[in-house]
């Protein structure tokens, strides 16, 4: 496993004085040179040994000027350069600005990705995608994000449903991205579904999936956005460390049942939730029930036998739970009479 470790790099400002310098030095060597040859061959004199080496000086530092020229870069605020020195990482320079580093360096780098790669996620899937960009010492280390497309998975249950999550992440450690994983991108993007896909068959999509003791306080995909979002994060943190990446955050943006299963899960939800609401109902008149009968049978209001407690809860409970009102019969006899 590679590890990023800071690479040497100098003020390309002052690097630039210094190669202004030998460039003007070399030019004034060449003219010099020049001109006392031309007075040798005008005069018939041999050529003096100072204008002889400041021909050769100006031959060298013309050739330094020329390659240390090549080793100006510039990095802006949230790029870095790897640093490649015939094959061999020398280090990773984050300092922004104009930085001079050995000229030497590579500037194209077999497993880094250009930050200007305009690719969409399904092209970079493709085995050709390396040669439609161009490779590149610099990488970025902003924050990225990663918007995944509709995945159609199986819940815990096996009932089958689309997701979609959104995951923001940053190149933590620029040695890892370039040499330890082919496409550090495309590796970010494979991970990402399979993270999900693990995250999603772990989970139940809703509490009436589960069938367990204890499915209330089971974590669910709708129920429970926190602990689901945080178990994509640990799961994306554990799959990208390897290729330097870090994972900002991670969450759902689309959960729903798939099409051929999403009419007959709403009518169980419409069903669980009748139920749930006439089992209240039912509680509730029950209560007021047992609370009507004890009130006039303490109060000696009306003295009521079993058979009076039975028919006045029939009656009571019939008004309580109707989906419609009450249409009272008046009678004018005993109470025994229809």
């Amino acid at each position: 496993m590679s590890i990023e470790k800071k690479g040497y790099s100098l003020s390309g400002w002052a690097m630039l004085f210094a190669v202004i310098v030998m460039y003007a030095l070399s030019a004034a060597l060449f003219v010099g040179s020049v001109m006392t040859f031309s007075r040798c061959d005008e005069w018939g004199l041999p050529y003096p040994m100072t204008a002889i080496i400041g021909m050769v000086a100006f031959f060298v530092l013309l050739i330094l000027a020329s390659i240390l020229t090549g080793g100006f870069f510039t990095l802006q605020p949230g790029q870095a350069r790897v640093c490649v020195l015939f094959g061999k990482y020398e280090g990773t320079v984050r300092s922004e600005g104009l930085r001079w580093s050995n000229p030497f360096y590579s500037k194209n780098l077999g497993g880094a990705l250009a930050s200007t790669d305009n690719s969409t996620p399904a092209e970079k899937r493709g085995p050709s995608s390396r040669s439609r960009r161009a490779d590149a010492s610099k990488i970025s280390v902003r924050a990225r994000t990663l918007n995944g497309e509709h995945l159609k998975v199986n819940d815990k249950m096996g009932n089958p449903i689309e997701i979609a999550n959104v995951v923001v992440w940053h190149v933590a450690d620029t040695a890892k991205a370039v040499f330890d994983v082919d496409d550090y991108e495309q590796f970010v993007d494979m991970q990402a579904e399979t993270a999900l896909r693990h995250v999603a068959s772990a989970y139940a999509y809703d509490h009436m999936e589960d069938t367990s003791d204890n499915s209330t306080e089971t974590i669910t995909l709708r129920s429970n956005i926190e602990e689901v979002s945080a178990a994509l994060r640990a799961e994306l943190g554990r799959r990208l460390a390897p290729a330097g990446v870090a994972v900002d955050d991670a969450r759902l943006t689309h959960l729903a049942y798939s099409p051929e299963i999403a009419q007959a899960m709403l009518r169980r939800q419409q069903a669980e939730a009748i139920i749930a609401a006439r089992k209240k109902i039912v509680e509730g008149a029950v209560s007021m029930v047992d609370m009507a009968i004890e009130q006039l049978s303490s109060e000696g209001t009306i003295e009521l036998d079993e058979d009076k407690k039975a028919s006045m809860a029939s009656n009571l409970m019939v008004i309580l739970c109707g989906e419609s009102d009450a249409k009272p019969v008046v009678n004018t006899g005993t109470l025994y009479q229809g």
